[in-house]
């Protein structure tokens, strides 16, 4: 196996299975995320959401997803072109996913992809030595859903970064601003019907622990184009932070915990939630 994966295996408790799907799971994203790079996706595209967050500002949970934008709008971009180069970079590495993108069913801005990959043969290719992967199911199928906005709202800033590992490579991301505004979107947009998503929260804790300032003209712009404030409306932060604490009233907390507990290894992070808790957290709000 490669020195570089060795390296990335380091960084993980491996000693229990659930411990190994972990690093696999996490360092096939980077991997995705290199051959997304090598192949210039990120001339057009930029990377956003948990996952962007746990990479490059350290984020102490588990994102399953891949999210990206465009970084303006372009109905004619295809990511399915950049599938097979994704396919060669992880099959360069030892990881044999097979990538398709998911067909729409309704017009949207969203194209969607998922590469999948044999969860056993992976255990047992970087974890040789372990043992254990008896307990993984033989047709167990290792998921990575990628997905990107082609219409994005306007106004959000970007950032290069770079990685080292699995091999040198440079992102594009949204920066921390624009990435607290689309939190914060949805926190107070996203419909969870009977399924509070608790990751939105937790989040949403991280980036103003951080200090991290919204940025307004992009939360603002997010907000009018999925009709929750009219064409001609304007938002203040005042404004931002009321509809933050008319959101934490209405949500069940419990669910909320039950739903980011599989994703955090220390739970206790989340024994004071409650809408008392978010609402007086949510004081320290401000824009970029």
């Amino acid at each position: 196996m490669s020195t570089a994966l060795d390296a990335m295996i380091e960084q993980y408790d491996v000693t229990t299975i659930e411990g190994r799907r972990l690093a696999l799971r996490e360092i096939s994203q980077e991997v995705v995320l290199c051959g997304l790079s090598r192949a210039g996706f990120f001339k057009e595209a930029a990377f956003y959401g948990g996952t962007a967050l746990r990479i490059f500002h350290g984020l102490d949970r588990f994102s399953e997803d891949m999210d990206f934008s465009l970084q303006s709008p372009n109905p004619q971009f295809d990511l399915e072109f950049y599938l097979p180069s994704v396919e060669k970079e992880c099959a360069a590495w030892g990881l044999n996913f097979s990538a398709s993108v998911k067909h729409k069913t309704r017009e949207s801005a969203i194209q969607s992809a998922f590469l999948k990959a044999n969860t056993l043969e992976h255990v047992l290719t970087l974890f040789p030595k372990e043992g254990a992967a008896e307990t993984i199911p033989s047709g167990e199928l290792l998921r990575i859903k990628v997905e990107i906005d082609t219409d994005p709202a306007p106004f959000a800033a970007f950032e290069r970064q770079y990685r080292l590992l699995p091999a040198p490579y440079e992102a594009c991301l949204y920066d921390e601003p624009s990435l607290f505004a689309g939190k914060i979107h949805a926190v107070i947009c996203r419909s969870w019907k009977n399924r509070v998503k608790g990751r939105d929260l937790y989040d949403f804790v991280f980036y103003l622990a951080r200090d991290v300032r919204v940025n307004l003209p992009h939360l603002e712009a997010k907000l009018r184009q999925t009709g929750r404030i009219g064409p001609n409306d304007t938002v203040s932060i005042e404004d931002v932070r009321a509809m933050l604490c008319e959101r934490f009233d209405a949500i069940d907390f419990e669910q909320a915990k039950n739903d980011v507990a599989p994703f955090l290894q220390d739970r206790r992070s989340f024994d004071v939630w409650s809408a008392d808790f978010f609402k007086s957290i949510t004081q320290g709000l401000d824009q970029a």
